[in-house]
């Protein structure tokens, strides 16, 4: 995509996330670009978020009604599978609770409670942590009921359930570094009695609470930014957590709680982003950033990566390791993301790699 174009999808991702604005074009775009964009808002699994633009464009800005035909049954699977997907969420944490568990929803139908329309978010899985050993007895419970499920790399475990895909896991926060575990643990103690809640179906969903939420949120995007990359979703989802929960968060207590976990730098970054690519306005921003940081590179990276790097294009055809990973190229890859990245958080830069051999090797459940 030309720099021309990619400015127009910007604008029409801005548009779309926060319902205002008007789209800016040197010329009509033509069917040939209207595909192109279509083909990256599917790879950055921000489509519906494009979708929600069309209301404010003019009649000839807007695609053709044939693509917008094909647009709007994608949109309408999107809704049917959020809807599904909340059924499910509602149901497992009633579930739970019968077992005597604590079960906390993460990312996911929490997040999308932000966003201007909740069911355009797509959202491939439904995530839980369990507070205590939860874990544990959740697992065995899956096998006390026959459900197929995998033990997965990231201490986490995976599985289906009427139709939608579920993941359990260990660790509240994705901060790889041993040398923050207990600090994490702190801070998880502090903010246990402050915990969200969100209605689905008359069921009270705990979230957690606002700093844990954006710590959560955003060490995830870290994670898969050293890993193979990730998608603008992941971005609006910081952008709308930090534009909804502006009002309830701690500005100077957050700062510290991304300082000490040794991911302040970073979020700087992640910041800068927000505000000049995604369009949080920057008053929303709880702390400010170092005006001149670049950002140009790991705006590429993450347009050119996309959701979780399964179609970068600057490595499509080389050998793929399967030990390692299912994307070509594989370890050439990680390499280059922990330079990239070492300077800005360089304790998960360097224990990120380690970590996740060992939990896929060494540290997985076996029975």
């Amino acid at each position: 995509m030309n720099n021309q174009l990619k400015d127009t999808f910007f604008q029409l991702l801005r548009i779309g996330l926060w319902g205002e604005g008007t789209l800016f074009l040197d010329q009509p775009l033509t069917i040939d670009n209207w595909n192109e964009i279509h083909h990256y808002a599917i790879d950055h699994t921000i489509e519906g978020l494009i979708y929600d633009s069309f209301p404010f464009l003019e009649e000839n800005q807007l695609p053709p009604q044939s693509l917008r035909l094909k647009w709007a049954v994608r949109i309408d699977r999107v809704e049917r599978n959020n809807l599904q997907m909340n059924e499910v969420i509602a149901k497992q944490f009633d579930s739970f609770n019968a077992l005597g568990l604590r079960p906390i929803l993460q990312k996911g139908q929490g997040v999308a409670n932000c966003y201007r329309t909740p069911l355009h978010r797509i959202s491939g899985d439904v995530d839980w942590y369990f507070e205590a050993d939860g874990y544990s007895v959740a697992r065995n419970q899956l096998k006390t009921e026959g459900i197929a499920f995998q033990d997965t790399a990231g201490f986490s475990l995976d599985y289906d359930w009427q139709g939608v895909h579920i993941e359990h896991h260990k660790k509240l926060f994705d901060i790889r570094s041993p040398l923050k575990y207990n600090y994490l643990r702190k801070i998880s103690r502090k903010y246990s009695d402050s915990y969200e809640k969100l209605l689905i179906h008359n069921v009270p969903i705990r979230l957690l609470a606002p700093e844990m939420q954006l710590l959560q949120v955003n060490s995830h995007i870290l994670k898969h930014l050293l890993g193979f990359g990730i998608g603008l979703r992941q971005f609006c989802d910081s952008a709308r957590l930090y534009y909804t929960l502006s009002n309830t968060i701690d500005p100077i207590a957050l700062k510290q709680i991304y300082k000490k976990a040794g991911i302040l730098r970073w979020i700087h970054l992640l910041h800068k982003i927000l505000v000049d690519y995604i369009g949080l306005p920057k008053s929303y921003v709880p702390f400010p950033y170092p005006e001149d940081l670049d950002v140009s590179w790991m705006i590429n990276e993450v347009w050119h990566a996309g959701s979780f790097g399964y179609n970068d294009e600057r490595f499509k055809g080389g050998k793929t390791i399967s030990t390692i990973s299912v994307q070509p190229k594989a370890s050439k890859r990680l390499f280059l993301n922990f330079l990239r990245y070492f300077k800005y958080a360089p304790q998960e830069a360097l224990f990120y790699y380690w970590v996740q051999a060992y939990s896929k090797f060494i540290g997985k459940d076996m029975d």
